[in-house]
């Protein structure tokens, strides 16, 4: 049987996730979007683009401004990227209402149609949006997952690369927490040919790699003046889409629903996980020293604060 992947929202991050799952022939893509054409069009032209690639799977576009997601039905994975963009001075927080109405509209209609699905959440707030998403779907929480830790543990390796001038195969960065300001990179745990870090920067070089990891989504919305970041953030989620569908039992930092694991409960934040076939099938908990643990739990009640707003 033919897989089949739906990516809710024709945006940049959305087609070029599309394009991506199209190029490595992961799956089938249903491609959506409310904007009349938009989704179609990207679609066709993606199904143009495989006698080049050499890609023998099927593109598809659809609009459902009018709630109409029949044509999603079946798919083994929906990618959630639809919401409103951030803009220049807008934080993840300014998001929040406007895009959970977003979030809840999709998700109810996306599982009426596909309930053995597992679910990717893109939309911002990242945690926040999963979580709801969860709430919508009565999912089990191995199937609702968020990406974010893959993105921002790919831009603390690109910087760690730069500073050291080394080949990015070397380095291995791992990042945790809630997609935002209070994300929890861990220099201990990052890795170049295997060194630690720490062994490798003076601490100041490495704060530095760390402010920049925490302001990369910003720098780039802040470069463009219009619209935001889509080659990494849909570079991660094809890292996902892949882990599961081929069922690589890949460990991947993402944003999944703890209920215990490091002391935290009832909150999607940033751990990492063992992506395969159901989804997630194991949460790995690291041995954290203090200050990582306070600061991931500091991160989990950023977290918390919105779930809250919205009465999740």
């Amino acid at each position: 049987m033919r897989r089949k992947v739906t990516v809710v929202g024709a945006g940049f991050v959305g087609s070029t996730t599309a394009q991506r799952i199209v190029d490595r022939e992961l799956a089938d893509v249903v491609l959506t979007d409310v904007i009349e054409g938009v989704p179609a069009g990207r679609a066709l032209d993606l199904l143009e683009s495989t006698p080049i690639v050499g890609s023998d799977v099927q593109a598809r576009g659809i609009s459902t401004a009018s709630g109409d997601y029949r044509e999603t039905s079946g798919s083994d994975i929906v990618v959630v990227t639809a919401g409103f963009p951030r803009k220049p001075g807008m934080s993840r927080n300014d998001l929040l209402q406007a895009n959970y109405g977003v979030v809840r509209t999709v998700v109810e209609a996306v599982v009426t149609q596909s309930p053995g699905a597992i679910l990717i959440m893109v939309t911002n707030p990242l945690d926040a949006m999963a979580q709801a998403a969860w709430r919508t779907s009565g999912f089990p929480r191995e199937r609702v997952i968020g990406m974010a830790g893959i993105l921002d543990s790919g831009r603390m390796s690109t910087f760690v690369a730069q500073e050291l001038g080394v080949s990015i195969d070397n380095v291995h960065a791992l990042v945790l927490g809630g997609h935002g300001d209070t994300m929890v990179p861990l220099p201990r745990y990052t890795t170049v040919a295997s060194i630690p870090l720490p062994e490798l920067l003076p601490r100041e070089r490495i704060e530095a790699i760390i402010q920049r990891t925490r302001d990369g989504g910003i720098e780039i919305v802040n470069l463009l003046r219009t619209g935001g970041a889509y080659y990494a953030p849909s570079a991660a989620v094809v890292e996902m889409v892949e882990a599961i569908l081929k069922d690589q039992k890949k460990i991947l930092p993402c944003s999944v629903l703890l209920e215990g694991e490091y002391g935290l409960r009832d909150v999607f934040v940033g751990v990492p996980v063992k992506l395969g076939a159901r989804g997630v099938e194991q949460i790995v908990e690291l041995n954290l020293s203090a200050d990582e643990r306070a600061a991931l739990h500091g991160s989990a009640a950023a977290v918390r604060e919105l779930v809250d707003v919205l009465g999740l």
